[in-house]
């Protein structure tokens, strides 16, 4: 049985650094948010291949505690970087970590999807480290929505296992009209979608 000395243990925040796009960031975490220990090696793919302009606005879909929407943010100093997820708990470090980290540029709010959005609201860059059973119905809303609230010829940077891999091509040409893959690893896809382009793969 685990003592009281463990038990407290267990409560205290999890820290480490890790570099992404040569953004070197401190991160808080706790257990109970994805991969609380150190950045997932899919989200480590998909930062190796995804492209950011200084003036982006950026969008992270189902953030965690803020790898991927806190550097873009880095990256995109000129634009806004907006974090969403629907659990409260990544929400509070991911602000946590953008205050942390002095980056002014990004704020993370509680949303299931989209589904808290400002309507109005367009980016021109939306990234995701899609979950394995998301389920096809909110998947499908995602991809719908995403393409919705991206500016002409903004892109949508996936990163999934690779047994959704065309799956995901299936409906990213059915959605966007294009696809492409960027990269595919020994366990992840990275997948790119852009709106308004002719561009088949």
């Amino acid at each position: 049985m685990l003592d009281k000395k463990q038990l407290d243990e267990y409560r205290q925040d999890i820290t480490f650094t890790e570099t992404l796009c040569e953004q070197t960031l401190s991160y808080h975490s706790t257990w109970g948010i994805f991969s609380p220990r150190e950045i997932d090696a899919g989200t480590k793919l998909l930062m190796k291949y995804i492209k950011i302009q200084a003036n982006d606005d950026c969008l992270d879909l189902g953030c965690g505690y803020g790898p991927i929407g806190l550097t873009m943010a880095k990256l995109a100093p000129k634009g806004e970087t907006l974090l969403v997820d629907k659990d409260f708990m990544a929400v509070e470090y991911s602000n946590k970590n953008a205050k942390a980290n002095k980056i002014s540029n990004a704020t993370a709010m509680l949303s299931n999807g989209f589904q808290h959005v400002n309507k109005s609201k367009r980016f021109n860059v939306i990234a995701s480290n899609v979950p394995a059973k998301v389920g096809k119905e909110m998947m499908s809303l995602m991809l719908h929505d995403a393409h919705e609230r991206l500016k002409a010829d903004g892109k949508l940077y996936l990163v999934t296992v690779n047994g959704l891999r065309q799956y995901m091509k299936r409906n990213l040409k059915e959605t966007f009209g294009n696809y492409k893959k960027i990269k595919q690893g020994s366990a992840y896809t990275i997948h790119l979608a852009i709106k308004n382009t002719e561009k088949t793969v």
